[in-house]
């Protein structure tokens, strides 16, 4: 059984015994009229929760209060008339009980910081205006503002005027389109062209389908880090031979033999 705080039994013995001095005293006043018997019920030491908490029924008195002589005769037909309905309703009223069918009626303190939660929940999501786009116009800016700068001192690496009578000897595509130019000279173009580059791009299209794991860190994403540097060192190989090991003809030399073939 739960215990019931000192405070609350204190206050309790004292509250019956105010119950139980106050009919003594109206007794010798009114010639002798009964009155309820406030006193504890036996084996109830005041130390217990009282068996009425416990039921949820209010306790009823055992006998009331003897009307005066004057007024026994009028009120006797209305007592007589309401006290059958009266005891029916005590005997037939449901004892009342509390959520999942307690029937405790006790109270007690709870501290506001226990059944609060006050600490902010931790997220990993910003807005898209202003924290995402404001760092990436900024560096839009960075970056134009420096080609400005680089194109004014540094010249284009244009060559002559072409002339259609002269074929150079090997003639190479620009750097970013050597690697497809390396691999025509392995594949059918339909394959080097069409197939092998279109695998490359599906695959990347699919990574963010097939790695969803949310995480920054690279030590978390060994998939895809594994699957951007297959790409990335695919495409290098191709574009680094073809640009310092294709010599005339666009066959195979040594560059450190047979020199470089390449102007960028």
């Amino acid at each position: 059984m739960t215990e019931v705080p000192e405070h609350l039994l204190r206050r309790s013995r004292e509250r019956r015994e105010a119950l139980g001095a106050a009919p003594a005293g109206g007794s010798g006043a009114e010639g002798g009229a009964g009155g309820a018997d406030a006193s504890p019920p036996p084996g109830d030491d005041g130390e217990k929760i009282p068996a009425s908490l416990l039921t949820g029924q209010a306790s009823t008195p055992a006998t009331a209060a003897t009307p005066s002589p004057a007024g026994a005769a009028a009120g006797a037909a209305p007592a007589a008339s309401g006290a059958a309905p009266a005891a029916a309703a005590a005997v037939a009223a449901p004892p009342l009980k509390g959520p999942e069918g307690h029937t405790q009626r006790l109270l007690t303190v709870v501290k506001a910081g226990s059944i609060q939660d006050v600490k902010a929940q931790p997220t990993d999501k910003v807005h898209v205006w202003p924290h995402l786009l404001v760092g990436e116009f900024v560096a839009a800016l960075a970056m134009t503002a420096f080609l400005l700068v680089f194109s004014a001192f540094v010249n284009a690496p244009l060559l002559a005027t072409a002339n259609f009578n002269f074929t150079p000897n090997p003639s190479k595509a620009p750097w970013y389109f050597l690697g497809l130019q390396e691999l025509l000279t392995m594949f059918h173009p339909m394959v080097a062209g069409v197939t092998i580059p279109g695998i490359g791009i599906f695959g990347l299209i699919l990574a963010p389908f097939s790695d969803r794991n949310p995480s920054q860190k690279p030590e978390d994403r060994k998939f895809a880090i594994a699957l951007f540097t297959i790409f990335l060192m695919f495409w290098a190989v191709l574009v680094i031979i073809g640009s310092f090991f294709r010599g005339p003809g666009f066959n195979f030399i040594l560059p450190w033999r047979d020199g470089l073939f390449f102007d960028l």
